[in-house]
């Protein structure tokens, strides 16, 4: 138990910092390729759907589930202050208040790292989208030409 009332904090705020790292990361790096892709060099739409959705999986992931991480840590805390209160000798209604008040943090910066996850993965979905449409597009001008952009 001593462990976790010294070290829940950095252990909670350590895995949705890393979470948040990642997933900038991924979200930076989907950017760039969807500004350099070049729609012309994909031959099914299959190949290109992959190329797209590559990494978004894990920013989803983080989008869902960092939410969790933060619940973890708040009910470890809640139940850190329960065993410290058992422990004492008294009801300390202060540091109760302020043992609860901690652990709902974790919670809050479990929100924190979600909500942008999830709007970015959305962004990128849109964009994911986009550029599905403009693959069809080209694919449609090479079926079917149009007559009036041949040069005389």
């Amino acid at each position: 138990m001593l462990f976790l009332e010294e070290n829940l904090d950095f252990l909670v705020f350590g895995i949705l910092g890393l979470m948040s790292f990642i997933m900038l990361w991924l979200v930076v790096e989907r950017y760039v390729y969807y500004a350099r892709i070049c729609l012309h060099q994909f031959t099914h739409e299959q190949t290109l759907q992959i190329a797209l959705t590559n990494h978004l999986t894990f920013i989803a992931t983080v989008g869902s589930n960092a939410p969790y991480v933060g619940l973890l840590g708040t009910v470890l805390g809640i139940m850190l202050t329960f065993y410290q209160m058992g422990q004492g000798n008294g009801i300390n209604i202060q540091a109760i208040m302020t043992g609860l008040a901690l652990a709902l943090k974790a919670t809050a910066a479990g929100l924190f790292v979600a909500l942008p996850a999830i709007v970015f993965y959305n962004m990128l979905l849109r964009k994911v989208d986009v550029l599905m449409a403009q693959w069809k597009a080209l694919q449609d001008q090479k079926l079917y030409p149009d007559p009036n952009d041949q040069e005389a």
